[in-house]
């Protein structure tokens, strides 16, 4: 605690230690938040893509088709609608029934440049509902 004279009663003051945040303190804080919004910013449309992927996967498993064909077939066209799917295509559908029902998985990874030569993999998976 630092102490100070007063000049015209010449008793002593405690003085309160200064808080806050340092330049030092601020810049660091800077550099983690600008390092989370670069990797959210490059992840963000592939969070977009799985989930239009997702509801074209829905979509195709209820309306596309009785047969294995028809129903990549359905996805293709589905894709060539939806601008945002570039990652997967029909032919990557793994397509089955269960319970007389139809069940569209799909599986890709997608790697992203972060700050060269720095990468981050990212595995995606779903399937119909």
């Amino acid at each position: 605690m630092a102490f100070a004279a007063s000049a015209t009663s010449g008793a002593v003051h405690a003085r309160p230690a200064q808080r806050g945040v340092t330049l030092i303190g601020l810049l660091f804080w800077a550099i983690i938040i600008a390092c989370v919004a670069l990797v959210g910013l490059k992840v963000l449309p592939t969070v977009n893509e799985y989930f239009t992927i997702q509801r074209a996967v829905n979509k195709v498993a209820k309306e596309g088709g009785s047969t294995v064909p028809e129903i990549r077939a359905a996805f293709d066209r589905q894709k060539d609608i939806e601008y945002s799917i570039s990652s997967i295509s029909g032919k990557d559908l793994e397509i089955t029934k269960e319970n007389e029902k139809v069940v569209v998985k799909f599986a890709y990874d997608k790697e992203l440049e972060l700050i060269q030569p720095v990468f981050l993999l990212i595995k995606y998976r779903g399937h119909s509902q």
